[in-house]
């Protein structure tokens, strides 16, 4: 299975976990090493040849991390490379092995001695190279071991390939976990790729379906600037254009990827339906209903306000009668919150679909309004949040959001 490059600044960038990880191996046989050496009776000699083989194992593990980035490629399968660090871990053994026996000279014969009760009845004292054997009734047998390098060719081979073995499992453990840290890494960078990338599409997806928001709303209001306008109404006129303009300020300031409060949000559709009483003065009439408990849950900006638009385009515009405008809130259970927009009587809206849930459904006659609500609670809240809606009996229209009671951002 191919896998991805860790970095691109080259073949060693990794070059910091393999730094810990290598000193990490060494630091825990250095472990053993004086946990054993405490144990003796002469520590300092022991610590002093496990000192030798710390240093030469440490360059060692490295040339075989070096290996593994020279041969394995940037890029290259994890087979490959741990087919380069098995190569490279059983050169480095047989290394090992061959300077240690090289360096047998330079190392402290240890003073430690070691005591054994032959079956036989006799005593063997081993210390260093030399072996002595106490006989009752007689003198100690005492034998000089030669060191390796006096040995004949064919068993300096034959030790020098036991110690092999037993450093090619060494640093075959360190090569495997080496590579399964490379591994780990570069899954978990995957994956924030992956949400990084997924993060960013649906961020751009509540950006966009937040920025329908706007045009659609001026377009509305512009339409009722002008029919003030052409029917010679150019206080109430002026006095829409000033808050228009509070409107656009307050609004075009929200972050649109960001959630306001429920209050923050009732607060802006104040100031759209101030505009929309200068134009209505005498057939709108407004009803909020917001408990104090829920004013601090936390929605997206102005997903009200396409409801409330729509409320007054279908529901105040076409009659002549008065209608009331509804904004309620109320608690549900399982933690979720129902908002409701209402208005009764009056024209009611054209072409109403029977009462559902719609969540992407695009509302024939309604333009952006009610699909992008139904869009950005999906988007937002990702199945915990339902948009209904539906005629009344009076003549009215209502729409119901249910959505979390989120407090926090």
């Amino acid at each position: 299975m191919a896998s991805a490059p860790i970095s691109s600044n080259g073949r060693f960038a990794d070059w910091h976990l393999a730094v810990k990880t290598i000193i990490g191996f060494w630091l825990i046989y250095a472990l053993t090493v004086v946990a054993r050496a405490l144990l003796g009776s002469d520590p300092i000699a022991t610590l002093q040849n496990k000192l030798v083989i710390i240093a030469i194992g440490v360059v060692l593990t490295g040339l075989v991390y070096a290996a593994i980035a020279i041969f394995g490629g940037i890029d290259g399968s994890n087979r490959r490379k741990a087919i380069v660090a098995g190569l490279a871990s059983f050169v480095a053994a047989c290394a090992m092995s061959g300077l240690l026996l090289l360096a047998e000279g330079k190392m402290r014969e240890s003073k430690e001695e070691f005591r054994y009760q032959a079956q036989e009845g006799f005593i063997i004292i081993e210390k260093g190279n030399k072996i002595r054997i106490e006989r009752t009734a007689s003198e100690p047998l005492v034998l000089t071991m030669p060191k390796m390098h006096q040995l004949e060719s064919s068993k300096k081979f034959r030790y020098a390939a036991d110690a092999a073995v037993i450093w090619l499992f060494f640093f075959a453990a360190w090569s495997a976990f080496y590579l399964a840290a490379v591994a780990q890494t570069q899954a978990l960078r995957a994956q924030r790729r992956a949400a990084d990338a997924e993060s960013a599409a649906h961020t751009a997806q509540v950006r966009a379906l937040r920025y329908q928001v706007n045009p659609h709303f001026l377009f509305n209001t512009l339409n009722s600037l002008s029919s003030l306008i052409m029917t010679g109404r150019t206080d109430r006129a002026e006095e829409m254009l000033l808050a228009l303009s509070t409107f656009f300020r307050t609004s075009l300031s929200l972050n649109p990827t960001a959630d306001v409060t429920l209050a923050e949000e009732i607060d802006l559709q104040r100031l759209y339906l101030d505009i929309e009483t200068i134009r209505f003065p005498s057939r709108l009439k407004v009803a909020i209903d917001v408990p104090p408990e829920l004013e601090s849950v936390r929605l997206p900006a102005l997903i009200l306000q396409p409801l409330v638009e729509n409320a007054i385009k279908y529901g105040v515009s076409p009659t002549r009668e008065v209608v009331t405008l509804t904004i309620a809130a109320a608690a549900l259970g399982g933690d979720q919150m129902l908002l409701r927009v209402t208005n009764s009587g009056g024209g009611g809206k054209p072409n109403p679909k029977p009462r559902g849930r719609r969540d992407s459904d695009r509302i024939e006659g309604t333009g952006v309004g009610l699909a992008n609500v139904c869009q950005r609670l999906e988007a937002r809240f990702a199945g915990r949040s339902s948009c209904e809606y539906g005629p009344l009996g009076d003549g009215g229209f209502e729409v119901r959001l249910t959505l979390p009671r989120d407090r926090h951002d």
